[in-house]
């Protein structure tokens, strides 16, 4: 797909996954940004920066909006989905605490592999999230499992943030993200809709 014109994100948004980290379920979505620069096409390197330490892969279902959403409805807002991306919201862990934003820890460069956009599917809540590092399978949910349906969190995104065609909205990973090391191979699907598969580099 183009690179989005801004990149919108959802943190704790799946029970297992807040369980892990340590982390409370947030009362309402947590929202952070990742720039354009990060993107990466499917196949392109997954860069690890050399003072990063941990680097973890998070699996994601990434919506694509299709028309211009301003304190939106849910219905509204399901109607305005343009498509689906497989979206990899790879952060550094050890920047992520000591930064306390995020910026750098999840918007350096490479830091988000996209897939192919597919279709709008037939129904939101229904599509099977799967990560796969070096071919074993590390991660698996389905959107019936987000705590905010993918609605509820654009409705609430549009109520402070306006989102327009090709905006990018990332909904959370599930339970199961680990680290990233040289030469992994970490394959994101959203099964029948969209796959982007990254090797792993490390840079001196």
């Amino acid at each position: 797909m183009e690179r989005p014109g801004k990149i919108v994100c959802v943190g704790r948004n799946y029970r297992e996954h807040a369980k892990e980290l340590g982390n409370e379920v947030p009362a309402e979505p947590l929202l952070f940004f990742k720039p354009p620069s990060c993107v990466i096409a499917n196949g392109a390197p997954i860069e690890l920066p050399a003072d990063a330490g941990r680097v973890d892969f998070e699996g994601e279902v990434a919506v694509v909006i299709g028309a211009k959403l301003t304190k939106a409805s849910e219905a509204q807002c399901a109607a305005a989905v343009r498509g689906i991306v497989a979206a990899n919201d790879v952060s550094a862990r050890e920047w992520q605490k000591n930064d306390g934003q995020w910026a750098r820890a999840k918007g350096t460069d490479t830091f988000l592999p996209l897939g192919e956009e597919s279709r709008k599917p037939h129904d939101l809540a229904a599509l099977t999230l799967v990560t796969r590092v070096n071919g074993v399978e590390r991660q698996r949910a389905t959107t019936a499992d987000l705590v905010f349906p993918i609605p509820t969190l654009l409705s609430f995104i549009s109520r402070y943030i306006t989102l327009y065609p090709n905006d990018l909205v990332l909904t959370g990973t599930p339970a199961g993200v680990g680290p990233l090391a040289a030469n992994d191979v970490v394959e994101v699907e959203i099964v029948g809709h969209s796959q982007v598969r990254s090797p792993v580099v490390a840079l001196s």
